[in-house]
């Protein structure tokens, strides 16, 4: 998951992405250390915030012809 590294790109703190989220710092720090994956409806909520895809939060990569 590339949470932190979008995160961290778009200028936020945990605390500021978890305000955002409406979920609590620690479920931020928890899916960015890997320990515990964001649910489908915050999965989009992240995306909306942080303005990427849901494909980029979790780390795929385009297929190349």
């Amino acid at each position: 998951m590339e949470i932190k590294k979008l995160r961290e790109a778009a200028g936020l703190r945990q605390y500021e992405l978890a305000e955002r989220m409406g979920v609590k710092q620690a479920s931020v720090s928890a899916w960015e250390s890997g320990l515990a994956m964001p649910s489908a409806a915050n999965l989009l909520k992240l995306a909306d915030i942080l303005d990427c895809t849901v494909d980029e939060i979790l780390g795929r990569k385009k297929a190349t012809a």
